[in-house]
């Protein structure tokens, strides 16, 4: 593992252990070249996955991308950082196991708003008004009131 410090080749991992959620390993590595110290995390991965974008394009798959799109719709929202990251690893856990290396962004869209909704309801209107693109108040209050409505 490169030092992310000095650009070393051979970092030595000092200490392993599994994350809280038991979905990646964490190691503390130390760097010879610079005596740095940092963390790195170690993922299982199913299969390399490929969104299928709504314009026709094809990309990887990029996890911290999801990370930042949820993290942006719960900005300033009283959620833990554990609980973001459970919620990311079920949503990259339930996109594996589809069983199909391509997948919709829409799919991936309406995992998150699944998810927000359970997690957080502002940080869900948040990320629908992006997702659903909306264009004006009035839609906001049209996807706010169905919200309301099915609690009902």
């Amino acid at each position: 593992m490169r030092c992310p410090f000095c650009g070393f080749e051979d970092s030595q991992v000092k200490d392993s252990r599994p994350s809280e959620d038991h979905a990646s390993i964490r190691r503390r590595r130390f760097c010879p070249g610079c005596g740095s110290r940092f963390t790195t995390f170690e993922r299982v991965q199913l299969r390399e996955l490929t969104v299928l974008k709504s314009s026709g394009a094809r990309v990887p798959f990029d996890r911290d991308k999801l990370v930042r799109s949820i993290n942006i719709a719960l900005r300033k929202r009283p959620v833990e950082a554990e609980r973001v990251e459970r919620v990311v690893n079920g949503i990259v856990r339930r996109l594996e196991s589809l069983g199909e290396t391509e997948v919709a962004s829409s799919t991936i869209g309406e995992m998150v708003m699944d998810a927000l909704m359970n997690l957080d309801k502002v940080a869900y209107v948040r990320f629908a008004s992006v997702y659903k693109n909306f264009r004006e108040a009035k839609d906001f209050e049209d996807f706010v009131g169905n919200l309301s409505g099915e609690r009902d």
